[in-house]
């Protein structure tokens, strides 16, 4: 009986440091909370329209969505600042052999006050003529801007 109540003492007490340590550790664990959820559903939203047509080619929706201004910075490619230049090279090397998919629940977006929202989160990007081979998650960084009621890309981060 001693021997029973030493070993059931013996797994409280160590559930209870697991259960300690466990908590401790989620104290620092990080959790993201959209400071404003209606912004959080737009630029949602504003990411799903862009990538339905860089996945569709549809190239006059893209540029309506990337503002004059773009800078779009590439981790492998360097920095591209010409909006046309831009276009051509997503025609030329993206257009019907790469599907962009964003990594679900990997968004984070927050507000820039006086100009839009800046948007992070994680994608992979699927190359058709290697369709069976994974692509992994990359991260990604979106400026948008807010001008009369119009969302606009302007500067990208593009890391892999």
């Amino acid at each position: 009986m001693k021997k029973n109540r030493a070993s059931i003492f013996l797994a409280l007490i160590t559930g209870i440091v697991i259960s300690a340590t466990a908590s401790a550790q989620n104290k620092d664990a990080y959790t993201y909370k959209p400071e404003s959820i209606e912004l959080y559903n737009k630029i949602l939203h504003m990411d799903s329209v862009y990538f339905n047509a860089y996945n569709t080619c549809d190239m006059d929706k893209q540029a309506a969505i990337y503002a004059d201004s773009i800078e779009f910075y590439h981790d492998k490619g360097g920095l591209m600042t010409s909006k046309q230049a831009l276009l051509d090279a997503i025609k030329k090397n993206i257009c019907g052999k790469v599907t962009r998919v964003l990594v679900k629940g990997s968004v984070e977006v927050y507000p820039i006050a006086g100009f839009g929202a800046v948007e992070i989160g994680l994608h992979r990007f699927v190359n058709h003529a290697e369709s069976e081979t994974p692509s992994k998650p990359d991260k990604f960084i979106v400026i948008w801007r807010l001008r009369n009621d119009k969302w606009q890309i302007t500067r990208v981060v593009s890391l892999h």
